[in-house]
Protein backbone atom coordinates (compact mmCIF):
# COMPACT_ATOMS: atom_id res chain seq x y z
CA UNK A 1 0.00 0.00 0.00
CA UNK A 2 1.25 3.29 -0.94
CA UNK A 3 1.62 6.31 1.01
CA UNK A 4 -0.74 8.00 -1.59
CA UNK A 5 -3.78 6.41 -0.50
CA UNK A 6 -3.11 7.94 2.86
CA UNK A 7 -2.66 11.19 1.37
CA UNK A 8 -5.20 13.92 2.28
CA UNK A 9 -3.29 16.91 0.86
CA UNK A 10 -5.88 19.54 0.14
CA UNK A 11 -9.19 17.73 1.36
CA UNK A 12 -11.82 20.17 3.21
CA UNK A 13 -13.13 19.04 6.61
CA UNK A 14 -15.73 20.00 8.55
CA UNK A 15 -15.39 18.92 12.56
CA UNK A 16 -18.58 20.13 14.99
CA UNK A 17 -17.56 20.47 18.50
CA UNK A 18 -13.83 20.92 16.97
CA UNK A 19 -12.96 22.99 20.30
CA UNK A 20 -12.94 20.29 22.37
CA UNK A 21 -9.87 18.37 23.60
CA UNK A 22 -10.76 15.39 21.04
CA UNK A 23 -12.57 17.55 18.31
CA UNK A 24 -9.43 19.74 18.66
CA UNK A 25 -6.80 17.10 18.63
CA UNK A 26 -8.15 15.55 15.44
CA UNK A 27 -8.48 18.87 13.94
CA UNK A 28 -4.58 19.95 14.27
CA UNK A 29 -3.62 15.94 13.19
CA UNK A 30 -5.70 17.12 9.94
CA UNK A 31 -4.55 20.63 9.46
CA UNK A 32 -0.78 19.08 9.37
CA UNK A 33 -1.59 16.59 6.59
CA UNK A 34 -2.42 19.61 4.52
CA UNK A 35 -6.67 19.36 5.40
CA UNK A 36 -8.33 22.44 4.81
CA UNK A 37 -10.26 22.54 8.19
CA UNK A 38 -13.63 24.23 9.37
CA UNK A 39 -14.35 24.14 12.97
CA UNK A 40 -18.02 24.09 13.69
CA UNK A 41 -19.49 24.84 17.53
CA UNK A 42 -21.61 27.12 19.49
CA UNK A 43 -18.91 28.89 21.70
CA UNK A 44 -17.25 31.75 19.67
CA UNK A 45 -14.74 32.55 21.62
CA UNK A 46 -13.36 29.03 21.93
CA UNK A 47 -14.03 28.11 18.52
CA UNK A 48 -11.83 31.42 17.15
CA UNK A 49 -9.14 29.95 19.52
CA UNK A 50 -9.04 26.81 18.05
CA UNK A 51 -8.96 28.23 14.46
CA UNK A 52 -5.83 30.53 15.24
CA UNK A 53 -4.42 27.52 16.95
CA UNK A 54 -4.86 25.85 13.34
CA UNK A 55 -3.70 28.95 11.39
CA UNK A 56 -0.64 28.83 13.52
CA UNK A 57 0.96 25.45 12.50
CA UNK A 58 0.67 26.69 8.85
CA UNK A 59 -2.56 25.76 7.59
CA UNK A 60 -5.83 26.89 6.09
CA UNK A 61 -8.71 27.29 8.87
CA UNK A 62 -12.21 28.75 9.30
CA UNK A 63 -14.49 29.34 12.65
CA UNK A 64 -18.41 28.34 12.55
CA UNK A 65 -20.32 29.53 15.16
CA UNK A 66 -23.20 27.22 14.94
CA UNK A 67 -25.45 25.06 16.98
CA UNK A 68 -25.53 21.35 15.69
CA UNK A 69 -29.27 21.54 16.70
CA UNK A 70 -30.30 24.75 14.23
CA UNK A 71 -30.84 23.81 10.67
CA UNK A 72 -30.53 27.56 9.50
CA UNK A 73 -27.25 28.29 11.02
CA UNK A 74 -26.12 24.67 9.33
CA UNK A 75 -27.17 25.58 5.91
CA UNK A 76 -25.44 28.85 6.11
CA UNK A 77 -22.07 27.37 7.40
CA UNK A 78 -22.41 24.67 4.10
CA UNK A 79 -22.89 27.68 2.38
CA UNK A 80 -19.56 29.34 3.94
CA UNK A 81 -17.67 26.20 3.28
CA UNK A 82 -18.44 25.65 -0.28
CA UNK A 83 -18.22 29.25 -0.76
CA UNK A 84 -14.81 29.70 0.16
CA UNK A 85 -13.44 26.52 -0.19
CA UNK A 86 -15.09 24.57 -3.11
CA UNK A 87 -16.58 21.59 -1.71
CA UNK A 88 -16.69 19.53 1.83
CA UNK A 89 -14.84 16.25 1.68
CA UNK A 90 -14.93 15.42 5.68
CA UNK A 91 -17.22 15.57 7.94
CA UNK A 92 -16.38 14.84 11.64
CA UNK A 93 -19.24 14.51 13.98
CA UNK A 94 -17.48 15.14 17.35
CA UNK A 95 -19.76 17.53 18.98
CA UNK A 96 -21.83 16.02 22.18
CA UNK A 97 -21.51 16.06 25.82
CA UNK A 98 -23.53 14.80 29.13
CA UNK A 99 -25.35 16.25 31.81
CA UNK A 100 -25.81 15.40 35.13
CA UNK A 101 -29.77 15.20 34.95
CA UNK A 102 -29.54 12.84 32.76
CA UNK A 103 -26.89 10.68 34.80
CA UNK A 104 -27.45 8.80 37.69
CA UNK A 105 -25.56 9.94 40.95
CA UNK A 106 -24.26 6.89 43.57
CA UNK A 107 -26.82 7.57 45.95
CA UNK A 108 -30.14 7.43 43.26
CA UNK A 109 -31.83 5.03 41.19
CA UNK A 110 -33.06 5.18 37.75
CA UNK A 111 -36.36 6.30 39.38
CA UNK A 112 -34.76 10.21 40.02
CA UNK A 113 -33.85 9.95 36.20
CA UNK A 114 -34.45 13.84 34.59
CA UNK A 115 -36.45 13.04 31.66
CA UNK A 116 -35.82 16.39 30.75
CA UNK A 117 -32.12 16.26 31.07
CA UNK A 118 -31.90 12.81 28.79
CA UNK A 119 -34.30 14.65 25.81
CA UNK A 120 -31.46 16.95 25.64
CA UNK A 121 -28.51 14.91 26.02
CA UNK A 122 -30.27 12.76 23.68
CA UNK A 123 -31.21 15.61 20.98
CA UNK A 124 -27.53 16.53 21.48
CA UNK A 125 -25.85 13.71 20.90
CA UNK A 126 -28.14 11.92 18.41
CA UNK A 127 -30.04 15.12 16.79
CA UNK A 128 -26.60 16.94 16.63
CA UNK A 129 -25.25 14.18 14.87
CA UNK A 130 -28.14 13.35 12.27
CA UNK A 131 -28.91 17.18 11.33
CA UNK A 132 -24.70 17.85 10.00
CA UNK A 133 -24.82 14.55 8.62
CA UNK A 134 -27.95 15.46 6.39
CA UNK A 135 -26.94 19.06 5.64
CA UNK A 136 -23.29 18.19 4.88
CA UNK A 137 -23.83 14.77 3.30
CA UNK A 138 -25.58 16.18 0.84
CA UNK A 139 -22.94 18.08 -0.53
CA UNK A 140 -21.17 14.80 -0.88
CA UNK A 141 -23.91 13.08 -2.32
CA UNK A 142 -24.04 15.60 -5.63
CA UNK A 143 -20.32 14.69 -5.60
CA UNK A 144 -20.90 11.08 -4.70
CA UNK A 145 -17.59 11.82 -2.79
CA UNK A 146 -16.94 12.31 0.83
CA UNK A 147 -16.65 10.36 4.75
CA UNK A 148 -18.65 11.11 7.49
CA UNK A 149 -17.18 10.39 10.86
CA UNK A 150 -19.41 9.71 13.39
CA UNK A 151 -18.19 9.38 17.21
CA UNK A 152 -19.90 6.34 19.30
CA UNK A 153 -18.55 5.30 22.45
CA UNK A 154 -18.00 2.81 25.04
CA UNK A 155 -21.54 3.16 26.81
CA UNK A 156 -22.83 1.84 23.49
CA UNK A 157 -21.47 -1.80 23.37
CA UNK A 158 -21.77 -2.22 27.30
CA UNK A 159 -23.85 -0.95 30.05
CA UNK A 160 -21.46 1.00 31.87
CA UNK A 161 -23.89 2.73 34.74
CA UNK A 162 -24.64 5.73 35.77
CA UNK A 163 -24.81 7.26 31.99
CA UNK A 164 -27.91 6.13 31.32
CA UNK A 165 -28.32 8.98 28.73
CA UNK A 166 -25.54 9.67 27.21
CA UNK A 167 -25.59 5.90 26.49
CA UNK A 168 -28.75 5.75 25.09
CA UNK A 169 -27.54 8.07 22.47
CA UNK A 170 -24.15 6.70 21.52
CA UNK A 171 -26.30 3.61 21.03
CA UNK A 172 -28.60 5.59 18.30
CA UNK A 173 -25.57 6.38 17.11
CA UNK A 174 -24.08 3.14 15.95
CA UNK A 175 -27.49 2.23 14.27
CA UNK A 176 -27.35 5.56 12.45
CA UNK A 177 -23.99 5.00 10.99
CA UNK A 178 -24.89 1.57 10.08
CA UNK A 179 -28.22 3.00 8.32
CA UNK A 180 -26.78 6.05 6.68
CA UNK A 181 -24.23 4.39 5.74
CA UNK A 182 -26.35 1.71 3.30
CA UNK A 183 -28.18 4.52 2.61
CA UNK A 184 -25.34 6.53 0.80
CA UNK A 185 -24.28 3.64 -0.27
CA UNK A 186 -27.27 2.56 -2.09
CA UNK A 187 -29.22 5.86 -3.57
CA UNK A 188 -25.60 7.45 -4.30
CA UNK A 189 -22.99 5.18 -5.82
CA UNK A 190 -20.86 3.95 -2.95
CA UNK A 191 -18.41 7.36 -3.23
CA UNK A 192 -19.64 8.24 0.55
CA UNK A 193 -18.77 6.54 3.45
CA UNK A 194 -20.19 6.53 6.87
CA UNK A 195 -18.10 5.25 9.99
CA UNK A 196 -17.85 5.33 13.75
CA UNK A 197 -15.36 5.48 16.13
CA UNK A 198 -15.99 4.30 19.23
CA UNK A 199 -13.65 5.80 22.32
CA UNK A 200 -12.85 3.92 25.38
CA UNK A 201 -11.79 6.26 28.15
CA UNK A 202 -10.15 9.25 27.69
CA UNK A 203 -9.45 12.49 30.38
CA UNK A 204 -11.15 15.45 29.69
CA UNK A 205 -13.06 18.81 31.42
CA UNK A 206 -16.14 17.02 31.28
CA UNK A 207 -15.10 13.45 33.31
CA UNK A 208 -12.28 14.51 34.85
CA UNK A 209 -13.94 15.07 38.80
CA UNK A 210 -15.43 11.51 37.84
CA UNK A 211 -12.52 9.71 37.38
CA UNK A 212 -9.81 11.56 39.12
CA UNK A 213 -9.25 13.28 42.59
CA UNK A 214 -7.60 16.72 42.63
CA UNK A 215 -4.23 15.18 43.86
CA UNK A 216 -4.53 13.10 40.46
CA UNK A 217 -5.02 10.08 41.92
CA UNK A 218 -7.94 7.48 40.73
CA UNK A 219 -11.60 7.92 41.90
CA UNK A 220 -12.82 4.34 42.59
CA UNK A 221 -14.96 4.55 39.23
CA UNK A 222 -11.34 5.48 37.52
CA UNK A 223 -9.92 2.34 39.15
CA UNK A 224 -12.24 0.01 37.86
CA UNK A 225 -12.19 0.93 34.67
CA UNK A 226 -8.51 0.75 34.48
CA UNK A 227 -9.09 -2.88 36.29
CA UNK A 228 -11.18 -3.67 32.89
CA UNK A 229 -8.81 -2.00 30.34
CA UNK A 230 -5.70 -4.88 29.65
CA UNK A 231 -3.98 -1.78 28.62
CA UNK A 232 -3.88 -0.47 32.14
CA UNK A 233 -4.59 3.37 31.34
CA UNK A 234 -6.53 6.04 30.08
CA UNK A 235 -6.33 6.95 25.94
CA UNK A 236 -4.85 10.11 25.05
CA UNK A 237 -6.47 12.15 22.49
CA UNK A 238 -4.10 11.67 19.75
CA UNK A 239 -4.73 7.92 19.69
CA UNK A 240 -7.78 8.20 18.09
CA UNK A 241 -6.15 10.12 14.74
CA UNK A 242 -4.66 7.33 12.97
CA UNK A 243 -8.27 5.57 13.09
CA UNK A 244 -9.60 8.73 11.78
CA UNK A 245 -6.68 9.50 9.08
CA UNK A 246 -7.33 5.88 7.97
CA UNK A 247 -11.22 6.09 7.88
CA UNK A 248 -10.72 9.88 5.92
CA UNK A 249 -8.00 8.46 3.15
CA UNK A 250 -8.48 6.11 0.01
CA UNK A 251 -6.37 3.63 2.09
CA UNK A 252 -10.23 2.48 3.92
CA UNK A 253 -12.37 3.29 0.50
CA UNK A 254 -14.00 -0.73 1.05
CA UNK A 255 -15.16 0.35 4.18
CA UNK A 256 -18.45 1.93 5.18
CA UNK A 257 -20.97 1.20 8.00
CA UNK A 258 -18.57 0.08 11.01
CA UNK A 259 -17.36 1.33 14.49
CA UNK A 260 -14.19 0.98 15.78
CA UNK A 261 -13.36 0.77 18.93
CA UNK A 262 -10.13 2.55 19.96
CA UNK A 263 -10.39 1.11 23.74
CA UNK A 264 -6.94 -0.46 24.81
CA UNK A 265 -9.00 -3.64 25.02
CA UNK A 266 -11.79 -2.64 27.53
CA UNK A 267 -14.47 -4.02 24.79
CA UNK A 268 -12.62 -7.54 24.60
CA UNK A 269 -11.87 -7.76 28.05
CA UNK A 270 -14.35 -9.70 30.11
CA UNK A 271 -12.70 -9.25 33.19
CA UNK A 272 -11.53 -12.95 33.76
Amino acid sequence: MSNQEFDLTGKVAIITGGSGALGGSMAIHLIKQGVKVAILDLRPDATEKRVEELKALGGEAMALVSSVLDKEQLEAAKDKIVKEWGTIDILINAAGGNMPGATIAPDQTIFDLSIEDFKKVSDLNLNGTVLPSIVFGKVMAENNAGVMINISSMTAQRAITRVVGYSAAKAAIDNFTRWMSVEMALKFGGGVRVNAIAPGFFIGEQNRKLLTNEDGSLTDRGKTIIAQTPMGRFGEAEELNGTIHWLCSEASKFVTGIVVPIDGGFSAYSGV
